[in-house]
């Protein structure tokens, strides 16, 4: 959908929500451009979890109280919400994690550890986070499975010849990430699907950085497993959300076991809750769920085809901008349909950090190192970079103050 299509945002009434963006440090107002690490949290998110503690604040699935039964159904309603809002079939294909990273971990163990063995292959790209690469890594070295890398080209898009090659009958996972946290890449998750089970392989999105900023149907997708965490989409830390195929989260053991996953259980043997308590043992991050209900809520309220075009369009003129200037090193395809809400960038004789740091004391907040990317910084032949990224309260007038903070950072060294 092109910008012109879609209605803009009315910034003002959003930043009002948003107290945090009303500090200001030696004087001068605070520019929050780390929006990719973790977004901040308006007050109907904060409003929704403090209202629950002052008013439904108990256990959820083991009370016959009425706090208890109010706060389990605030917690189920929570699956409902999320899964309405990606797409999936219900609450039971909705699993409630901590983060991106143990819906990772949750797939790889229980799945991981069941179906890999030698001779089998798990595919990944050469921009996955951490959280996917290490994970698999891992694995397949427990499982003696191994690891194959869908190649970057130069324009800091998947070659997609190359991932045709790299995944055959032999492939058991494909994990890739939809959107670069990174290049800003906007993967063709759906295409990769197609060919992962043209082979009889599963598919893993990584999708931490486009639920929160574009609209989402993992059904559409067909990916078979696809996470995000709360902390990204203007919700709470401390929660993330695994989606899974019913068939196949109903076919998979448990990762973690104890109170609130079970069904029955004698001195012998155990067996298991129905879905997707099954995944969610102990105590949950009720608290957060119920925030990660009112982020959702919030983010359909302004609408994801207008919170998509904002944040392109800031990261599009703050692309331009910086293309324009002789000393700059840009990474990721330019401004277009493939290009998420994010600059990563290099000032050309000063390092990440410093930038970073130079930054700061403009009172700018961008990222700066490896973003849990570094395989592929080693690849683009840098040891980090400085990333700025972008959300729903932010200005073009906000892109200004990054590009004058770099003016000075680039006086400074000269």
């Amino acid at each position: 959908m092109s910008h012109q299509q879609v209605e803009s945002l009315d910034t003002a009434r959003i930043r009002a929500e948003y107290p945090i963006l009303e500090r200001a440090f030696d004087g001068t107002q605070l520019v929050y451009l780390d929006n990719a690490a973790t977004t901040q949290t308006p007050d109907p998110v904060v409003d929704a979890m403090s209202d629950y503690y002052r008013q439904t604040n108990a256990n959820v699935h083991r009370g016959i109280h009425h706090l208890s039964q109010e706060a389990s159904v605030a917690y189920e309603e929570a699956h409902d919400r999320v899964a309405d809002f990606i797409g999936a079939d219900g609450r039971e294909e909705v699993v409630f994690t901590k983060n991106t990273t143990e819906s990772e971990n949750l797939v790889a163990y229980a799945w991981g550890l069941e179906h890999l063995g030698p001779g089998d292959e798990v595919v990944l790209t050469e921009m996955e986070h951490h959280a996917s690469l290490v994970t698999w890594q891992q694995i397949a070295a427990r499982t003696g499975a191994e690891v194959r890398y869908i190649r970057v080209d130069e324009t800091g898009r998947l070659d997609m010849d190359h991932a045709r090659e790299c995944i055959t009958d032999d492939t058991a996972m494909v994990s890739v990430v939809h959107v670069s946290n990174t290049l800003g890449t906007v993967n063709p998750v759906a295409e990769l699907a197609d060919i992962a089970h043209d082979h009889g392989s599963l598919i893993f999105v990584d999708g931490a950085q486009a639920v929160p900023t574009r609209p989402v149907d993992v059904a559409a997708i067909d990916a078979d497993f696809y996470a995000f965490s709360g902390h990204k989409m203007a919700g709470p830390t401390g929660i993330g959300v695994l989606y899974g195929k019913r068939h196949i989260l109903e076919a998979l053991q448990p990762y973690l076991y104890g109170g609130g996953m079970i069904e029955k259980v004698t001195f012998e043997d155990s067996t298991w809750a129905e879905l997707p308590w099954k995944f969610e043992p102990g105590t949950p991050a009720i608290a957060e769920a119920v925030g990660l209900e009112a982020a959702v809520d919030y983010l359909e309220d302004i609408g994801m085809d207008r919170v998509q075009a904002h944040e392109e369009e800031l990261a599009a003129y703050a692309y331009e901008q910086l293309a324009g200037e002789g000393d700059v090193d840009l990474y990721g395809p330019e401004p277009g349909p493939d290009r998420g809400g994010l600059v990563s960038f290099n000032l050309e004789s000063v390092h990440a950090h410093d930038l970073a740091s130079i930054m700061n004391d403009h009172v700018v907040a961008i990222r700066a190192g490896d973003h849990c990317t570094q395989p592929l910084h080693d690849k683009l032949g840098v040891a980090a970079s400085a990333r700025a990224s972008f959300y729903v309260y932010n200005t073009r007038e906000e892109v200004d103050r990054l590009l004058e903070g770099i003016e000075s950072a680039r006086e400074l060294f000269s």
